[in-house]
C-alpha cells in the first residue's frame, strides 16, 4: 500500500496541555481523505503540522515517504494547502496575487494562472481588488492558489466555508476531478458531513485530539441500514400502537415525537393505516438510510454502528 501521508504517535501540546495525542494517520496515494471532528478536536493543528507551520511536540510525520523536518523544502513544493482563512494582498487583484505566489514557488508556467482561475470558476474579476471579494470568492481564490502548481497533495481545511449551494456543488466536482484526472491526493476537513460523504474514499474521525477511527467510506456505506422514520404528536399513543397493536420489537425513539422503525417486511401503508385507525396523527413517515452523520455522531459518542 502506497501512503502519501503517515504519522506516528503525532502529539502537540500548548502550555502543557495536549491538543493532539498520539495520532497515527495514513492517507493513501490518489484518494480523497475526509477529516471529520467537532470544532476544537485538533483537525487544523494536525494540518498545520503536516504543512510545517507548527512543530510537533513529539512523534513523526512522513510525506511522500520522507520524514518531515525543518529543511523539507522539496517535499513542501509538492503540496498545496489552505489552512484556516486564506490571506491575500487585499489591494491586489486575484491575478496579481497568483503571480506573486508563482514567483515565490519558482513556478513559471504562464498558462497556469488562467487554468487555475478557470477551474475554480473565478472569472470577470480582472480589475477587482481582493478586498472587494466576497468570502466565497476569496475561498475560490485560495483553492486556485493551492492548485496552481499542480501539486501531488492538497491539504484543504474547511475549503467550502462561505460557499453557496451552487459553489459547493462546483467545488465538489472540482475535487473529484483533481483526484481522478490529475491524480492528486486530497486531505479535506469539513463540518458539512453530507458533502464529505459524496466525495471521500476514506474517513478519519478525530475527537479531543485523538484519531478514534479511520475507515473506508465503502465500509460505512455497507453498514447502512434502511429504516422508516416516524414523527407524531402523541408519543405515548404511538408507542402503544407500535408495541401492542403492530407487535413491533425492532424500533427506537430517537428524540421526542420521532421513532426509527427497523422491522423487515412491513409497508409504510400498513403502518400509516394502523396508526390512523388508532387515532395517531402522523407528521412524517418516510424511508431513510443511516448516513455519514449517523456514523460520525455514533463514533463521537463512543458507540459502534448498530440499528
Amino acid at each position: 500500500m502506497s501512503y502519501i501521508i503517515k504519522t506516528n504517535q503525532l502529539t502537540k501540546s500548548y502550555m502543557g496541555k495536549e491538543v493532539v495525542t498520539n495520532v497515527n494517520m495514513k492517507v493513501k496515494k490518489g484518494e480523497i481523505y475526509g477529516f471529520l471532528g467537532p470544532n476544537g478536536a485538533g483537525k487544523t493543528t494536525i494540518m498545520k503540522m503536516l504543512t510545517n507551520l507548527v512543530k510537533p511536540t513529539s512523534g513523526e510525520i512522513e510525506i511522500f515517504g520522507e520524514k518531515l523536518t525543518n529543511t523539507s523544502y522539496e517535499v513542501l513544493k509538492r503540496l498545496g494547502s489552505i489552512i484556516e482563512y486564506p490571506a491575500f494582498y487585499d489591494r491586489l487583484t486575484a491575478r496579481e496575487n497568483l503571480e506573486l505566489h508563482c514567483e515565490y514557488m519558482g513556478y513559471y508556467d504562464k498558462k497556469a494562472i488562467d487554468q487555475a482561475l478557470d477551474l475554480v470558476k473565478l472569472t470577470n474579476i480582472e480589475d477587482k481588488p481582493v478586498k472587494d471579494f466576497s468570502l466565497g470568492m476569496k475561498q475560490r481564490l485560495g483553492i486556485a492558489r493551492a492548485i496552481i502548481t499542480k501539486p501531488e497533495l492538497l491539504i484543504l481545511d474547511e475549503p467550502i466555508n462561505g460557499m453557496d449551494p451552487v459553489g459547493i456543488k462546483e467545488l465538489r466536482k472540482l475535487f473529484q476531478m483533481l483526484c481522478r484526472e490529475y491524480g492528486m491526493t486530497l486531505l479535506i476537513s469539513s463540518h458539512i458531513l453530507g458533502e464529505i460523504e459524496q466525495i471521500a474514499d476514506t474517513i478519519g474521525v478525530i475527537s479531543d485530539g485523538k484519531l478514534i477511527k479511520e475507515v473506508p467510506m465503502s465500509e460505512i456505506q455497507e453498514q447502512n441500514t434502511e429504516y422508516l422514520e416516524l414523527a407524531v404528536h402523541d408519543v405515548k399513543k404511538a408507542l402503544y400502537v407500535l408495541e401492542e397493536v403492530l407487535k413491533f420489537t425492532n424500533f427506537k425513539v430517537v428524540e421526542e415525537g420521532r421513532f426509527r422503525i427497523y422491522e423487515a417486511g412491513i409497508s409504510q401503508e400498513d403502518i400509516s393505516k394502523t396508526l390512523i385507525l388508532n387515532g395517531v396523527m402522523i407528521e412524517e413517515l418516510s424511508k431513510k438510510n443511516h448516513s455519514l452523520e449517523d456514523y460520525f455522531l455514533t463514533i463521537i459518542n463512543g458507540g459502534g454502528i448498530s440499528a
